[in-house]
Parts: C-alpha cells; sequence; structure tokens
C-alpha cells in the first residue's frame, strides 16, 4: 500500500509539472511576443505608464539597448537616458545616431565611449555635472559625422579639446569657461551657432576667426570687456548682453556686413564709446543698446526696425538720429522705439517726427 501510494504521488506530482510546463509553452505559443519583450521592457522601465498590457511585435525593444535607456522602434536610430540619474555614459549600440544623456549625474566622459557609434549626428549632455578633467582627449574623435554638441549646464572650466569638425551647432553655454583661446575652433568650417552665454569669459582674443558659416554668436553673461576681434564676416546674430563692454570699435559693422540683430543691453556703454555713425549700416534690423550710460541717441540706418533705448540716461531727442532731409521716399523704416527711463518725455518729441517715423507703431517715453 504504501509503496502504491509512493507511485500515485509520484505519479501526480509528475503530471502536475507536466501540466504545469505545458501551461508555460501554450502561453509561450498563444502570446509569444509578450513572452519574448514584455519583459524586458518591464525590466528596462519601459512600460511605466502603460501597465502589463501586451506589446505588438512592431514595437519590440532593441536588444542592443542598455538596460538604463529606451530605444523606441519608432526612432530606431535615437536612445533616450535623459533623467535616468545616471553617474556614466552608457554603452551606444552601433546603428544610433541621436543618444539624449541630459539632466543626468555625469561628470566625465572616458575616451573610446562614442567608438562604436561613429554615425552620430547629435550628443546632448546639458545638465549634466561635467567637468573639463573627467573628459577625455579625444572622446569626440572618431565621430565625423556629429553636427550637435550640447554641454551647456555643466561645470566646464574650458572648451572641450579636438572636437569634430563636422559641428554646426556647438553649445557650451552655462559653464565656468574662463577663456577661449585661439584655435578652440580650428577646422569647424560648417560651425553656423555657437552658444557661450552664461560663463565668465573676459576675452575671447581671435578665437571665432577661421569661422566661415557661423551666423550666430551668443555671448550673454559673461564678463567681456570689449566686443570678440576677427568676428567672422558670416555673422548675422551677435548676442553680448550683460558684460563689462564700454565702447564699440570703428568701423564694427562695417567688418561685418552681415550682421542684423545686435544685442548689447545691459554693459557699460557711454557716448564716448560709440564712434560716430558706427551703427548707420543698412543691413542692421534690430539694435539693443537699452541699460547702458548714454546721454544721446546715436545715429541708425533708416532701414532699422527695432531699437531699443530705454533704462540710459539720453536727454534729448535729436529727430536727426533717425532722419538726414525728409521726402516721400526718404524716411526711416523704424518699427519699434524703446525711450522709457531716460531724461526726455513725450513733449520733447518734435511733431516733425511724425513725417520721419511714419512707420512706428508707439514710442514708449
Amino acid at each position: 500500500m504504501r509503496a502504491g501510494v509512493c507511485t500515485y504521488g509520484h505519479v501526480n506530482m509528475w503530471t502536475g509539472v507536466l501540466l504545469i510546463t505545458m501551461g508555460i509553452l501554450d502561453l509561450s505559443v498563444g502570446q509569444q511576443p509578450y513572452s519574448q519583450f514584455q519583459w524586458l521592457s518591464r525590466l528596462r522601465g519601459r512600460q511605466r505608464h502603460a501597465g502589463w498590457r501586451a506589446v505588438d511585435v512592431d514595437e519590440a525593444v532593441d536588444v542592443d539597448c542598455p538596460l538604463e535607456c529606451d530605444c523606441p522602434s519608432r526612432f530606431p536610430t535615437a536612445m533616450y537616458c535623459n533623467g535616468r540619474n545616471l553617474r556614466h555614459v552608457p554603452h551606444v549600440p552601433s546603428h544610433v545616431k541621436y543618444v539624449y544623456l541630459q539632466r543626468n549625474q555625469i561628470a566625465g566622459i572616458r575616451d573610446g565611449v562614442f567608438d562604436n557609434a561613429t554615425d552620430l549626428v547629435w550628443i546632448v549632455l546639458a545638465h549634466n555635472q561635467l567637468d573639463s578633467a573627467g573628459i577625455g582627449e579625444n572622446v569626440f574623435g572618431k565621430l565625423r559625422h556629429l553636427g550637435r554638441l550640447l554641454l551647456d549646464h555643466n561645470q566646464l572650466t574650458r572648451v572641450p579639446p579636438n572636437l569634430p569638425k563636422s559641428l554646426t551647432d556647438l553649445r557650451l553655454g552655462h559653464n565656468k569657461i574662463s577663456k577661449v583661446p585661439p584655435g578652440s575652433f580650428e577646422g569647424m568650417a560648417d560651425l553656423d551657432t555657437l552658444q557661450l552665454r552664461g560663463n565668465v569669459v573676459e576675452d575671447a582674443g581671435g578665437a571665432f576667426k577661421g569661422l566661415p558659416s557661423l551666423t550666430m554668436l551668443d555671448m550673454r553673461e559673461n564678463k567681456l570687456r570689449k566686443i570678440p576681434d576677427d568676428l567672422p564676416d558670416t555673422l548675422q546674430q551677435l548676442y553680448l548682453e550683460f558684460n563689462d563692454i564700454e565702447s564699440v570699435p570703428v568701423g564694427f559693422l562695417t567688418a561685418n556686413p552681415k550682421l542684423q540683430f545686435v544685442r548689447l543691453a545691459h554693459n557699460q556703454l557711454t557716448d564716448k564709446g560709440l564712434p560716430s555713425n558706427v551703427f548707420n549700416v543698412s543691413t542692421l534690423v534690430e539694435l539693443d543698446l537699452s541699460f547702458n550710460k548714454l546721454e544721446k541717441i546715436p545715429v541708425v540706418s533708416r532701414n532699422l526696425e527695432n531699437l531699443y533705448l530705454h533704462a540710459n540716461k539720453i536727454k534729448e531727442f535729436s529727430l536727426s538720429s533717425f532722419c538726414g532731409p525728409m521726402d516721400m521716399i526718404h524716411f526711416s523704416r523704424l518699427r519699434m522705439l524703446r525711450l522709457e527711463s531716460n531724461e526726455i518725455s513725450a513733449k520733447d518729441i518734435p511733431a516733425e517726427a511724425a513725417y520721419c517715423l511714419r512707420r512706428v507703431a508707439f514710442i514708449d517715453v
């Protein structure tokens, strides 16, 4: 009897195992996409909001994707690692072209980390803890197709060395960079946008010489005492607000004939620091000289559309700053004129201003 019972129990046990095994196999056959991909998706945190829903085959996750990141099949060349509290750059698969690593705790990037992904086009590393000493000398050395490199909001004290020559958009704003030596951007023939905002640069020297495609330079919120030398003649937008600039060089806009937007607000400009007719250039569209120490309205081109002079020490309204001899053809194209927070009022504006400034929507005084 005991032997029979044991045998019967033994058979029941194996029958149970067989049934469980069959159940698993049946589940595997009936819900194959679920069994192959959903557990991996769950592990990687890719279903935080979707729960344990079935995953379609065409939504299958990339098996080469690092566990810390997302690589959605809808964007097969993108890797999303942003906001994961990462302290290092994870492995980047060779097929990835766009990698998003912003808002982490990454302090350094070792040489070779991008060597497997030589087709990278974008790298976003903004809002991390990157330190210049922690970036390898040849981190970006093999990235010959990289167009955008975002390193803003870090702890960098210098421009990283050996940056790719292919860059079109480089952002180094809100770091601790104090010097930009000549040659920092050497060979970057396609660089279009350069942002150095929010650093502690005192003098950029001739660092921007030899950038034949640069159209936008942003150096707001630094410690510049003068406008950088040797700016490319392709430049169209120049942002220099919140510096310590005291003067504008003679022939500044003549040497930069394509400049359309110049912003010099919140500096130390005085009338003495502005050469005669320095802003009387036909290509200029917008000029911001607000929050300086000017006592006179400088002479500007008739083609200028927006002029900001508020928060200076201007004592008189000089119509000749906008118009010479007037007729039906020769008048100012100015649309916006701000003069509030100066030492003049509406009564100081002569009646003839209605002819000269006929396109101005309103004048703030």
